[in-house]
C-alpha cells in the first residue's frame, strides 16, 4: 500500500479496482482543517483522466501491474499481435486497448506491454520514432512564414503537422507522447 506521502508523478496506484497513474499531485495545508492531496489520475485501462482529493496520510492500494518488453509483429483483424522477446510467446491485444497509439505501430518495433492482473491492458511506445513521410503537399518557394506547418501522412498511416520545408520521402523524428514533429533525420 502507498500513503499520500509516497505520491510522485508516474506512480501507479489502484483505486476502486482499477489501475491509475498519477499525472499531477499537490499537497495542500489549509489554515483551517486537515491537510489533503489533490491528484489527477489517468486510467491505465481506458485512458480517462479523473480528479481525486485524498486526506493526508490516506492509504491506496498497490496495483498488480507488470511491464514486459515485447515486439510488435502484425495486425490481425481487430487485434494486434506482439511477441515476448524473452519467451517468444505471442499475444493478441485488442485495438481498443491500444487506442490512439496504434497509429505509430511499425512491424518489429519494441514496445512495453502493461499487464494488470496478468491481462494485457495497454502498450507504451518508445518516446521517439523515425518515420518516413508518404504524403504531403509540396512546399511553396518563398513561403517562409516562421512556424508555419502543413499536414503530412506518415508510413504508419497517422497524420501530423510538419514544417513547410519537408517533402514526401523525408524521414522525421516524431514524439509519440505528444504526436508532434521533432526534427528531420538524415538517412544514410
Amino acid at each position: 500500500m502507498y500513503s499520500t506521502t509516497d505520491f510522485k508523478r508516474g506512480l501507479k496506484i489502484e483505486m476502486d479496482g482499477e489501475p491509475f497513474e498519477i499525472t499531477e499531485f499537490q499537497h495542500v495545508k489549509p489554515g483551517k482543517g486537515g491537510a489533503f492531496v489533490r491528484t489527477k489520475l489517468k486510467s491505465l485501462i481506458t485512458g480517462r483522466v479523473i480528479d481525486r482529493t485524498l486526506r493526508a496520510g490516506e492509504k491506496v492500494e498497490t496495483p498488480n501491474v507488470e511491464e514486459k518488453n515485447m515486439q510488435y509483429l502484425y495486425a490481425d483483424g481487430n487485434d494486434f499481435v506482439f511477441m515476448d522477446t524473452d519467451t517468444y510467446d505471442q499475444i493478441h491485444i485488442n485495438k481498443d486497448a491500444v487506442g490512439d497509439d496504434s497509429g505509430f505501430l511499425q512491424e518489429n518495433i519494441q514496445v512495453k506491454v502493461l499487464y494488470f492482473n496478468h491481462k494485457p491492458i495497454n502498450i507504451e511506445l518508445p518516446n521517439f520514432l523515425n518515420l518516413k513521410i508518404v504524403q504531403t503537399e509540396p512546399g511553396i518557394r518563398g513561403d517562409t512564414v516562421s512556424g508555419a506547418t502543413k499536414p503530412a501522412t506518415l508510413e504508419t498511416g497517422v497524420a501530423i503537422n510538419v514544417p513547410l520545408f519537408l517533402n514526401e520521402g523525408d524521414t522525421i523524428k516524431v514524439d509519440t507522447r505528444t504526436k508532434t514533429y521533432i526534427e528531420r533525420v538524415s538517412v544514410k
